[in-house]
C-alpha cells in the first residue's frame, strides 16, 4: 500500500475523483409517459401528475381558476412553470387535500416543481435556484396548558 501524502493521492488510493461522485439524474415517468411527485405545505398534501399537453391545470378535477379564486395562489401554482420557460407544453393534473387554500397552492407548487425535474432533469437547477423545491417546513405550532393559544397568555386581572 502506497503512502498517502496528498488529497489527490488518496483519491487515488480510492479510486474516485470528485466528478464522478456527482450524482446523475435521470428522467422518471410511468407507462402514459407521466411523472409524479407529492408537494407538502403546512397540514396540505398534493399528489401531482405532469405530462406533456396544452397547459391545462387541473386541481380535484376542477380548472384550477376555478378551485383558486384568488389571482395570488393562481400565480402560486404558476411559478414553476414560467419560471423554468414551460408555458403551454404540459398538462398538470393534482389531487390535493388537508388545510386551506394558501397552503394547498404552496402544496401543488412544491408538487409541480418536483415532477418537472422528475420529467425533465435539466430544470433542476433553475428550480431549485428559486427555492422551489424546498418543502417549507414550518408549520403551526401546538397550543400548550395554561395558554389561551400557543403562546399567548390569559389576560392578567389584578382583582
Amino acid at each position: 500500500m502506497a503512502e498517502v501524502q496528498s488529497l489527490e493521492d488518496l483519491g487515488e488510493a480510492i479510486g474516485t475523483t470528485a466528478e464522478a461522485a456527482a450524482p446523475v439524474h435521470e428522467k422518471q415517468g410511468d407507462a402514459q409517459g407521466r411523472s409524479y411527485a407529492t408537494g407538502k405545505r403546512k397540514d396540505a398534501v398534493a399528489r401531482v401528475w405532469v405530462k406533456p399537453g396544452t397547459g391545462k391545470i387541473t386541481i380535484n378535477k376542477k380548472d384550477f381558476t376555478a378551485y383558486f379564486g384568488r389571482p395570488v395562489l393562481q400565480m402560486i401554482v404558476r411559478q414553476p412553470i414560467v419560471t423554468a420557460d414551460r408555458d403551454g407544453q404540459y398538462d398538470i393534473i393534482a389531487t390535493v387535500s388537508g388545510g386551506g387554500l394558501s397552503g394547498q397552492a404552496g402544496a401543488i407548487r412544491h408538487g409541480i416543481s418536483k415532477a418537472l425535474t422528475y420529467y425533465e432533469p435539466e430544470l433542476r437547477s433553475v428550480l431549485k435556484k428559486d427555492g422551489f423545491l424546498t418543502r417549507d417546513s414550518r408549520v403551526v405550532e401546538r397550543k400548550k396548558y395554561g395558554k389561551a393559544k400557543a403562546r399567548r397568555s390569559f389576560q392578567f386581572s389584578k382583582r
